[in-house]
């Protein structure tokens, strides 16, 4: 049984990665023959570099490529059949080949536009390293600042007073639960991994210094966390952090690329906002949240005399 669950998966796994391949023309004589159709090897060798690599180590070798003809076959026969009934007619068929198209076309324009633009050499590489060694420099010690409070209403207020400039220590100094810190205005000192509590330390390992968080949930309420100063040891060696530059300098660069490409094609195509049917969705999906939820009263059981 295991056997059999094994081998549909794969089946499954071969129709998949096969169903976007483009249809070429046949060359050469064919290997097999069904119905009129004709699977070549040119047909096969196509196939099969569809196939991501680790499908394509389960077809290695000649065996492996006979298997594989016979999973075509299979999927010949199951399309002619879907054709036969004429699923290629239903409208749900339709209507996924045309989601399909358009996002295939998105696809490749993007490849074609952007593709070149978010290209990192090297050299990218390299300076983004020496200019922010900080980045790849294990942290040794920490002094982060806290604010405390008990609703999640209190602390977006608190994040807001903050973002427009107010002190964070007078405010922790104000409205901290934390008695300990907050008469240091909210300040911790100087904590190394390992000293500070889970919630308070995964929120200051991705905050610079200078930088304070958005509201934390924890279980006392709400947490705003703010680094006043980062010390760092040596930097990782370059070696083991380069790819993971490209990475990260890959993604940026695309989406970089990606917002000014769309901004230039918003001035040639025209977007107008239905705002009265947006309106009406969302008065929709309030009106569902606030309807009380229908109960069904057991029906009292006859008793027995």
């Amino acid at each position: 049984m295991r056997r059999v669950a094994g081998f549909a998966l794969m089946v499954l796994l071969v129709f998949a990665f096969n169903a976007c391949s483009k249809k070429t023309e046949t060359k050469g004589p064919y290997l097999v023959k069904v119905g009129n159709a004709k699977i070549t090897e040119a047909d096969l060798e196509r196939e099969l570099k569809n196939l991501p690599e680790f499908a394509q180590a389960l077809f290695a070798g000649s065996s492996g490529k006979e298997r594989f003809l016979d999973e075509l076959v299979k999927k010949e026969i199951l399309y002619q059949e879907a054709v036969k009934k004429g699923i290629d007619k239903d409208p749900q068929f339709k209507a996924k080949v045309e989601d399909f198209k358009k996002i295939t076309l998105v696809g490749l324009l993007l490849e074609k536009v952007i593709e070149e633009k978010s290209k990192v050499t090297p050299e990218d590489v390299k300076d983004y390293y020496e200019k922010n060694k900080d980045e790849v420099s294990p942290a040794t010690q920490i002094r982060v600042s806290q604010i405390v409070v008990k609703t999640s209403d209190e602390a977006k207020g608190i994040y807001e007073k903050l973002k427009k400039g107010e002190d964070f220590a007078k405010i922790a100094k104000q409205s901290s639960l934390d008695p300990g810190s907050a008469k240091n205005g909210g300040d911790l000192g100087y904590l190394a991994k390992g000293q500070m509590k889970p919630e308070i330390e995964s929120v200051a390992a991705k905050l610079k210094a200078g930088q304070f968080s958005p509201p934390v949930k924890i279980p006392a309420g709400d947490l705003i966390v703010k680094v006043t100063e980062k010390k760092f040891g040596k930097p990782l060696e370059f070696d083991k952090v380069k790819n993971l530059i490209a990475q990260r300098l890959a993604a940026e660069k695309q989406k970089d690329a990606f917002d000014s490409y769309l901004d230039e094609l918003r001035k040639t195509y025209k977007v107008e906002m239905n705002k009265e049917a947006i309106s009406q969705l969302s008065a929709q999906e309030k009106q569902d949240q606030s309807a009380p939820e229908q109960s069904v009263e057991p029906k009292p059981s006859k008793k027995k005399d």
